[in-house]
Parts: C-alpha cells; sequence; structure tokens
C-alpha cells in the first residue's frame, strides 16, 4: 500500500510540472503558452502525456536517447529501471540521459507539437516508448509485487491512443496487439498463495478471451505487411501461446519459427534468449542448454537474470542439480523482484528434496 501511494503522489508530482519542466531542458528556454488544438492538430485525439512523447522522441537525438529520456521524464521510470531496460549499468544510462539533456540545450531543439508529416520520423521511438513502459510493467524490476498495473495500464492507453492516431500502421497495430495477448494471461500469473505461476501452470479458462480474440485480429491484420514488422512478430508469439488450448498443445515449432524472423528482423540479445528457451521446449533441454551457453558471451545478458533462471531449468530438466544449483543461487544474485525471487528459492529447496 505504501508503495501505490508513492506511485500515486509521484505520478501527480510529474503531471502538475510535466509542462514546465521540459522546456527547462532548453537554455533560455520560454514556457509556451497553453494551446487549444485545432482540426488540423495530427493529435488533437489523444491526451498531453502522447503528446509530449512525440516531442520529446525529436529526430535530432539518438533513438536510444529518445527512448531513455522520454522513459525517465515522462513515463515515470527510475534510471535503474531504464538501465535494466536497456540491458545497461544505472551509471551508463545516467550518462546517456544527461547526454541527452546536453543535446537539446546545445541544438535549441524546439518544445513544439511535430506536424503530421514529421511524426512517422518519430513513431518508431515513440513505440519503443511504449512497449518499454509495458514489459517494466509487466513484471516489475524490482518491489513486492510481479506486476505494476499502473504502467501497464498507460501503456494500453497509449497503444491505443496510438491506434487512433494512426490506424493504418501496422507496427501500431503489432504493439497494441502485443500488449493485449500478453496482458490477457495477468490474472493467471500470480497463485491465490502468491506464489508465481508459469505459463505450463496457469488457468487458461480464466484468460481474458476478448482482449486475446482483439489481438489476434490485431495481429492478422499486422501480419499483412511485407516484411513484418517486430512487434507484429512478437505478438504473433503471443498469439500462438494463446491459441493452445493448453501447455502440452502448444506449437513450438511454430514459436521457433518466428523467433528465427523476429531475431533477424530485430537481432536483440534478449530476443535471441526468448528464442533458445523456445528451442528447449520444441527439441529438448540439451538443445536449449546449448543454444542458451551460445549467449554466455553476450555482454548485455551479463547481469540479466533470466539467462541463468533459464539454463538452471534446463539443467534440473536434464538431472544435472549441482549445476543447477549454481545457475539457480546465480539468478538469485541478479533478481530483485521479490515473486521472482521466492520461486527461485522454492526451486533452490526442491533440488534438496
Amino acid at each position: 500500500m505504501a508503495d501505490d501511494r508513492r506511485r500515486a503522489l509521484d505520478l501527480l508530482r510529474r503531471d502538475a510540472t510535466l509542462r514546465r519542466a521540459l522546456p527547462l531542458l532548453v537554455e533560455d528556454a520560454v514556457e509556451p503558452e497553453p494551446q487549444v488544438p485545432d482540426p488540423g492538430d495530427p493529435l488533437r485525439v489523444t491526451d498531453d502525456r502522447l503528446r509530449l512523447i512525440f516531442i520529446c522522441c525529436h529526430p535530432a537525438l539518438a533513438v536510444e536517447a529518445r527512448i531513455a529520456l522520454t522513459l525517465r521524464l515522462l513515463c515515470g521510470l527510475t534510471t535503474a529501471e531504464v538501465a535494466r531496460a536497456f540491458l545497461v549499468t544505472e551509471t551508463t544510462m545516467a550518462a546517456r540521459i544527461t547526454r541527452a539533456k546536453k543535446k537539446i540545450a546545445a541544438a535549441r531543439i524546439p518544445y513544439r507539437m511535430p506536424a503530421a508529416q514529421e511524426l512517422p520520423a518519430r513513431v518508431d521511438a515513440v513505440l519503443a516508448v511504449v512497449h518499454l513502459l509495458f514489459t517494466t510493467g509487466h513484471t516489475a524490476p524490482a518491489g513486492a509485487d510481479l506486476v505494476r498495473r499502473d504502467l501497464v495500464q498507460r501503456s494500453l492507453n497509449l497503444a491505443s491512443m496510438l491506434r487512433t492516431l494512426m490506424p493504418a500502421d501496422p507496427d501500431v497495430a503489432g504493439l497494441l496487439a502485443l500488449i493485449l495477448l500478453t496482458d490477457a494471461r495477468s490474472a493467471t500469473r500470480v497463485g491465490p498463495d502468491g506464489r508465481l505461476l508459469l505459463l505450463a501452470e496457469q488457468d487458461r479458462g480464466r484468460w481474458d478471451r476478448a482482449a486475446i480474440d482483439q489481438g489476434i485480429g490485431l495481429v492478422r491484420e499486422a501480419l499483412r505487411h511485407r516484411p513484418p514488422g517486430r512487434f507484429a512478430l512478437a505478438a504473433a508469439i503471443a498469439a500462438v501461446h494463446s491459441d493452445a488450448s493448453s501447455w502440452p498443445d502448444t506449437d513450438w515449432r511454430e514459436i521457433v519459427a518466428l523467433y528465427d524472423l523476429l531475431v533477424a528482423t530485430w537481432p536483440s540479445p534478449v530476443v535471441a534468449l526468448n528464442r533458445a528457451v523456445a528451442v528447449g521446449f520444441a527439441d529438448g533441454p540439451g538443445a536449449g542448454l546449448a543454444a542458451l551457453d551460445m549467449l554466455a558471451v553476450e555482454p548485455q545478458l551479463a547481469g540479466y537474470g533470466y539467462l541463468p533462471a533459464a539454463r538452471a531449468d534446463f539443467l534440473r530438466r536434464l538431472g544435472r542439480f549441482a549445476e543447477a544449483r549454481d545457475a539457480y543461487e546465480e539468478a538469485l544474485r541478479l533478481t530483485d523482484n521479490a515473486v521472482e525471487r521466492s520461486f527461485l528459492r522454492d526451486r533452490l529447496r526442491e533440488l534438496d528434496d
């Protein structure tokens, strides 16, 4: 309750100071007068937060700097949370944000809403902001709760507004589909006792079928665009999970094939990790472990707790319990979320039974 109250107060303070604070990033900036949107305003149907995200995602900044600065200033994430989203240290991310602020000042980036023709140059960064906001809320990096509903709901609202703004954009459709399909499982991710429930353990009858149906419709729409974008492919993977009536019925071959396309479209180390896990379910834990071990030299995954956690699970399934224990202990050291830590401790205890 105390965390929820603190978050609410923080949100109120940010909303109250947003218009005052953002122009002050520019030296000698002048406080902009409130503007009444006219019929030609490309964002007339949206709220101030989305307007400000588009403003902050100025193409004069490097893409990662735009995303990091927006997450920090407008979306309520701490520097540590932004750093985790980018798989870098907090010190590195703090330096990036500082450099982005200096760039705004040096380049005299104007505090104004981009015209309609300028939106395409900013939309990729805006989509990345909304996606990282959702992933941070979907599994909170730290704290007592697995999910931060405030961030999840904010990302869903923003994605829905983007869909209204750009109804023909396949990447927008893909992102909204991904959020809907992933969040449709939220009610079943934690048991009544507070224990983390893996996908194999979840009651699929409690998944939000309306959200799934809407998401699948958006996936089909997004996949008609060639080549499909990264959000459409990620949403297609979520759709395969949603289509399976049970865990054993999951089409892991299809999921691996989709991950192959996603890795080619968006070569992220996290995507490669998720693909390796899918390989382990398609071809057995030995194949999955081999795929994971190929990622051991990836520097961005060095402090990422899900890599040793995935290795631990495959090692456990292979009966290599001593190695599994070491991997679970490493994952525990790299994990700050209380629900996930409890799950990892339970796994360690099970190895002793």
